[in-house]
């Protein structure tokens, strides 16, 4: 693997369910929390602004490993890129827990609570079908290709 991409995602009050722990459903919004970070913000942020022009989920695939209990630190999510085709790529996922909720520098536990793989389509929003990624898009996911 290249490097990965890292991001805290908060947890919301509401994302419990009756047992105390992030209720299913919600996980796939914090995986969309984060993807967002990688795919809009870092790399606008990098001068590829081509995905926020169009990206559909083509299929999400997610594997709970325990539970995601309720903290104010939130996740660590840890993504990657892989199976990066001409008009198609999969962003993988880790879901980490922080291991201590202490004031000061957070500890990630390295077991993930979540993995997850989600795959994207390039989309033309104004032509209503699905495009080839971009040279500046291929090249930001290979920083992070698994």
């Amino acid at each position: 693997m290249n490097s990965t991409y890292d991001v805290d995602v908060p947890l919301r009050w509401s994302d419990q369910d009756p047992y105390q722990h992030v209720n299913h459903a919600k996980v796939v919004t914090l995986l969309e929390d984060a993807r967002t970070a990688l795919l809009f913000d870092a790399a606008a942020r990098e001068g590829v602004a081509a995905f926020e022009a169009g990206l559909l989920v083509a299929h999400v695939d997610v594997r709970y490993r325990r539970p995601i209990p309720w903290t104010r630190r939130g996740v660590r999510a840890r993504m990657w890129a892989h199976s990066v085709r001409a008009a198609s790529f999969t962003v993988g996922y880790e879901l980490l827990l922080p291991s201590n909720d202490a004031a000061g520098d957070v500890e990630w536990d390295p077991k993930p609570a979540v993995t997850a793989d989600t795959q994207l389509v390039p989309y033309d929003l104004a032509a209503a079908r699905p495009r080839r990624l971009t040279g500046d898009e291929r090249a930001f996911l290979e920083r992070y290709v698994a």
